[in-house]
């Protein structure tokens, strides 16, 4: 019997003693089997439609950055691009034109205002002296006036004279040499008077000329303002020419831009790797019609990956980002890789899910809740690519 309670108080002590060593071992550890492998998934898209001609890879294939994965019918996006090319050369020399206009357009509109001016002086002095020679005309005018009158006066008293000597001659009182004298004497004046009369009507036409010199020297200095008004638009003018200018670099502008769109959307004709990865999701075949932004295949990038670890709510309490972390996979056959803390999450996985629980209902049951915590491995630990995204994992993190 007692022999038997020996035995039986060894082995009590033999478990307690592994107990104690297990949680000892097991201390400052927290692990969890609701993990799994995550790594960039990126979906290749078309950025322009057309028809494939080419899938270079194969699903599963490894690729490099930069390898071609897909080539798309590129005749459509050439035709535009060579038509984009030939508009922007159009623009160009539309902006060409337009700018050599301007420098063209200033001088000559500095050059009317100036000839302008010139004409205004020009017309100015033109009246001036076309009424300093209508003064003179009409001063012409009076003085052939006056000597009219007085060439008249005389030929009247000449005239008078005659008719008195007429008388004595008849009686014989003057001699017919006076008489004679007389006459003729009053035939000058009259001659004298009709020279005169001839000299107003020379006047009056001169009178009139000048008039009519005035009168056109006026119509020209209003021509000339007329001018100098539109000669003084010519800022206006540069202005609009200005405005052509820019308007056509605006559009040279604009040509270059449409140029650029379709080079750039020939280049997108060819679809490439955007980083290193394995092919996935390829649904994809030649002669297929796909449209701008249709999804063409999957790109897995294995050479960043991680391990998401939803850990219970409960095992946060001590874990921090930077603690050491061991990670077992069981596709590897339990083989463990070394990594550490990330990041945790900054909510509970359920409430990124789709359709988030509603505790407000009355009918609330606790649930202890799991939140992602992102492990990184440390670096060359999987030369292979053996780890693959969705692979379950149980990851074990080092509180202390």
């Amino acid at each position: 019997m007692m022999a038997r309670f020996r035995i039986i108080a060894g082995v009590l002590a033999v478990a307690a003693v592994g107990v104690g060593v297990w949680l000892w071992i097991t201390a400052g550890r927290q692990s969890t089997d609701d993990a799994q492998v995550d790594a960039p998934v990126t979906q290749i898209a078309a950025r322009v439609g057309g028809t494939i001609t080419r899938v270079a890879v194969g699903d599963n294939q490894r690729v490099e950055a930069g390898t071609i994965l897909v080539e798309l019918d590129p005749r459509d996006y050439q035709v535009a691009l060579d038509k984009a090319r030939a508009e922007l050369a159009d623009a160009d020399a539309s902006s060409i034109a337009a700018r050599s206009n301007v420098p063209i357009t200033t001088t000559t509109a500095a050059s009317n205002v100036t000839t302008a001016r010139g004409g205004i002086a020009q017309a100015q002095g033109g009246i001036a002296a076309a009424e300093r020679e209508l003064d003179a005309a009409r001063a012409r005018l009076t003085s052939a006036q006056a000597r009219v009158r007085e060439a008249e006066a005389n030929a009247a008293k000449a005239s008078r004279d005659v008719e008195r000597l007429r008388g004595l001659l008849a009686k014989d009182e003057v001699s017919q040499q006076q008489f004679d004298t007389l006459v003729a004497a009053a035939d000058a004046q009259k001659a004298a008077a009709d020279s005169a009369r001839s000299q107003v009507a020379e006047a009056e036409a001169g009178t009139r000329v000048a008039e009519s010199k005035v009168t056109q020297a006026r119509a020209g200095a209003e021509q000339a303002h007329a001018e100098l008004r539109t000669a003084e638009t010519g800022p206006q003018q540069v202005s609009v020419i200005k405005a052509r200018a820019a308007a056509a670099e605006a559009h040279a502008q604009q040509a270059r831009a449409n140029l650029s769109q379709a080079e750039l959307n020939l280049e997108y004709t060819t679809v490439k790797a955007p980083a290193r990865g394995v092919v996935s999701k390829k649904g994809l075949n030649p002669g297929q019609v796909v449209q701008a932004g249709q999804p063409l295949l999957a790109l897995v990038q294995v050479d960043d990956v991680w391990v998401t670890a939803n850990f219970k709510e409960t095992q946060l309490n001590n874990m921090r980002a930077g603690q050491r972390a061991t990670v077992t996979v069981d596709a590897l056959g339990g083989r463990s890789f070394n990594g550490k803390v990330d990041s945790v999450a900054g909510a509970t996985g359920a409430r990124f899910s789709l359709l988030p629980p509603e505790n407000a209902t009355g009918n609330f049951v606790k649930i202890v809740q799991r939140v992602p915590v992102k492990i990184v491995l440390d670096p060359g630990q999987d030369p292979e690519h053996l780890l693959k995204p969705g692979l379950s994992v149980t990851p074990t993190v080092y509180t202390k």
